[in-house]
């Protein structure tokens, strides 16, 4: 993968770590802001994306209850983490 072809956060999203897994659609995410969010697993990444805790992640806080809520958008492969780290992004 190209430094180009990285996805990096863009304004309104953050990263975050999965540190549980709540059951169906949803996991408590530890997000770089020091929040915890339960976040949604959309119906396009349920089946075809398998996610586990400590797995790096994208979130979208909702624009409502943003401090507690969000939808995961993306997750970050090995070596995509590694080029985040390299580039400054800071992953809780």
């Amino acid at each position: 993968m190209s430094e180009n072809n990285l996805r990096k956060p863009l304004e309104g999203e953050v990263l975050g770590t999965i540190i549980q897994l709540v059951g169906y659609d949803r996991a408590k995410v530890k997000c770089a802001d020091n929040k915890i969010r339960i976040c949604r697993i959309p119906g396009r990444m349920k089946k075809k994306i398998w996610l586990k805790e400590n797995d790096v992640v994208l979130v979208a806080p909702w624009d409502f209850q943003a401090d507690s809520r969000g939808d995961i958008i993306y997750k970050y492969e090995k070596e995509e983490v590694k080029k985040l780290k390299e580039a400054g992004y800071q992953i809780p």
